[in-house]
């Protein structure tokens, strides 16, 4: 483990086990339709990468930057999409794949952006989901797991751009941040 992180809560046999479980459920739901897998980048691509060669179907993916972050640990509100798809959305069926849902407040607005450019569905799937700060009235479609309201680390999570290489999910110690 490493120094800065107080304790694992995923580790990485159960996030192997998370990511076969998401890809089985995403397979039955999207049998015989054409989709994009649309990662949010940065934080999604471990997960993403790892989900994508679990689901045994025919999809296309793209990638979007939208950031309310900064370098701090708590959602800034103010939510700016740095990167769009390269892929039109219309009419297209969406699966935003992200690492965390958190305030939902930037998860909310690339699903209205995404849906306003004509998407004919969105669904996400995040490997996390910490209800406990939901500032918007957002159910991820597919979730991992439900967590504590800590600061977390690991698999594709940062803090300020560091500890995303961490192979499982952990706490960071409130030391390195505060």
């Amino acid at each position: 483990m490493h120094k800065d992180v107080e304790r694992v809560i995923l580790s990485e046999e159960k996030l192997e086990n998370i990511v076969k479980s998401l890809a089985k459920q995403i397979e039955k739901d999207y049998n015989g339709r054409e989709f994009i897998m649309v990662g949010l980048l940065k934080g999604s691509i471990v997960f993403m990468a790892e989900l994508m060669t679990k689901i045994n179907l025919d999809f296309r993916i793209d990638f979007m930057v939208a950031s309310s972050y900064g370098g701090g640990t708590e959602s800034s509100g103010k939510v700016k999409i740095i990167k769009d798809l390269s892929i039109s959305a219309k009419d297209k069926d969406i699966l935003i794949v992200e690492d965390i849902v958190d305030s939902g407040n930037t998860l909310n607005f690339v699903i209205n952006h995404l849906v306003s450019n004509g998407a004919a569905s969105v669904k996400v799937v995040t490997l996390c989901d910490k209800p406990d700060r939901r500032k918007v009235p957002l159910v991820p479609d597919y979730c991992g797991a439900v967590i504590p309201d800590e600061f977390i680390v690991g698999y594709g999570l940062d803090y300020d751009e560091k500890y995303r290489n961490l192979p499982y999910i952990g706490i960071l110690k409130r030391s390195v941040y505060e």
